[in-house]
């Protein structure tokens, strides 16, 4: 039988091991963000469907872990790197655009205005 606060942690796990955050993996897996945040907080059990969505996406879970623990968890290698380089940087061209206004914003509601 599936152990609710054993698969919570098992997600955890995936989500660290890919740095991804809770709203980043449910688009990455197409469920909705509150499936996540139910699943993490122990209020649902994840579905069928759910799970393979999981191991679909991630290829290198093994689903007997996933859902009992058993099985081996994927290792980090030093060459290998779960990013890629976002497509901003990757494009070269030069639009003809200039930037006239950048605004920051902070954690704690403030923001910075950098005008031209």
């Amino acid at each position: 039988m599936l152990n609710i606060d054993e698969f919570t942690n098992r997600l955890k796990k995936i989500m660290d091991y890919y740095d991804l955050s809770a709203a980043v993996l449910a688009d990455k897996i197409s469920v909705q963000r509150s499936s996540i945040s139910h699943l993490l907080s122990g209020r649902n059990k994840p579905s069928l469907d759910f799970v393979l969505k999981i191991t679909s996406i991630f290829k290198d879970i093994d689903l007997q872990w996933l859902i009992n623990g058993n099985g081996s968890f994927p290792q980090k290698t030093e060459n290998s790197s779960t990013t890629s380089t976002p497509i901003l940087f990757q494009n070269n061209e030069v639009s003809g655009k200039k930037i006239e206004r950048i605004v920051v914003f902070y954690s704690d509601g403030t923001f910075d205005e950098y005008l031209k």
